[in-house]
């Protein structure tokens, strides 16, 4: 296992304060929605209840937040220890994203006062898939704080035997942040085939989890790629790209499994008339498409693999792709009826930035000040 250390530095450079900045604003609509109301920051109605926070903040937001999982998965299910030292960063990433996801729930839902209900016996309705979404993402958050405890503890002699504990009972918890996410983000999927007919051909199908888990599962090795690399060039650090080259040949085997159903299933239900549409919704699946083609062309190249720019470029796409996919089925290719459109907000916009921007703030707090990033001998 390579060792971790804190980057050490200045906590409150120019671009945390600006970060700071966005995260007041974000602040400022959050109270603003709490003292007036949903409606006093939203464009949500009855027939779009929820959008852009959702749809981003959990459906989008815990997906790109899948890089632990994902790391998890390779390291520790499909024992490729090698990449152990991605693993550490890949999980705080994706704990502050399932962990501001999971507080965004209070901002995103009308009546937040009665979320405590899906957990309380007398009124929790287990056959439900939001239940099962809600009560594995609230175990996942815990699941991963409890896995990077140690990292609070490394270093310190007093803190040897919470250690020791921590290392025997850890498989335990590395199982079930394999499982967890596994479940909730395919149910993710689950939710929009409830929708029926109002969520179009091009991306309804009873297919849905097992895409949803393919692309989270895409995006979090993505993500993994994109944050060492944005995190070397920012915090002017080695570059991994050795390791990010042979990680990246994972994403264009997972994509080509991703285009077999997805298109086969297409053309199964007779629906590929409907990208030559040229409408909205066609253009959409065209742009998010051609977002996935690229990272699965490049990086099928040894070559360009072992290039940071075409590695951070794919990262890019991929995540792009990912996030498109997901508002394509529940916004873009969603539509209810009744004459109901939506649009988000200018708060509604900047909360979202502002819920971004604090975590990545958390990021720069974290690996300053805790054993997080690797110690990388050379690039």
């Amino acid at each position: 296992m390579s060792e971790t250390k804190p980057l050490g530095g200045k906590i409150f450079t120019r671009p945390f304060k600006i970060l700071m900045i966005f995260g007041l604003i974000a602040v400022f609509f959050i109270l603003k929605r709490y003292f007036f109301g949903i409606g006093s920051v939203s464009n949500l109605n009855d027939g779009y209840p929820w959008g852009m926070w959702i749809v981003y903040d959990v459906v989008t937001g815990t997906a790109i937040a899948c890089g632990g999982y994902a790391m998890a998965m390779l390291v520790y299910i499909f024992n490729k220890g090698h990449y152990h030292p991605l693993v550490r960063s890949a999980l705080m990433a994706g704990m502050f994203g399932y962990t501001l996801a999971g507080v965004s729930i209070y901002v995103d839902t009308g009546r937040w006062w009665n979320l405590q209900n899906i957990f309380l016996p007398g009124t929790a309705n287990p056959n439900s898939i939001m239940f099962e979404v809600a009560v594995c993402v609230a175990l996942y958050v815990a699941v991963m704080w409890i896995e990077f405890s140690p990292t609070f503890f490394e270093g310190k002699a007093q803190h040897e035997g919470k250690l020791k504990i921590l290392n025997k009972v850890m498989f335990f918890f590395i199982g079930l942040g394999v499982l967890l996410p596994t479940l909730h983000q395919s149910s993710l999927g689950s939710l929009m085939i409830i929708a029926g007919q109002k969520v179009s051909p091009l991306w309804q199908t009873d297919w849905l989890p097992f895409l949803y888990l393919m692309t989270a599962l895409t995006m979090g090795y993505a993500i993994v790629v994109f944050e060492s690399l944005f995190s070397s060039i920012g915090l002017k650090r080695p570059m991994e790209t050795s390791m990010l080259s042979k990680l990246a040949g994972v994403i264009p085997k997972l994509l080509i499994v991703y285009f077999i159903f997805r298109f086969g299933d297409l053309i199964y239900r007779g629906a590929l008339g409907h990208i030559l549409a040229f409408d909205l919704k066609s253009i959409m699946f065209i742009l998010e498409n051609l977002l996935y083609i690229y990272p699965l062309v490049i990086l099928f190249s040894a070559t360009k693999r072992k290039s940071p720019k075409y590695l951070f470029l794919s990262a890019v796409s991929m995540l792009l792709a990912g996030a498109l996919y997901r508002f394509n089925t529940y916004l873009i290719g969603f539509n209810p009826g009744n004459g109901y459109n939506y649009f988000p907000a200018f708060s509604e916009i900047m909360i979202t930035v502002g819920i971004i921007a604090i975590e990545i703030m958390a990021y720069l707090l974290f690996v300053k000040r805790l054993p997080v990033l690797p110690e990388v001998k050379h690039a």
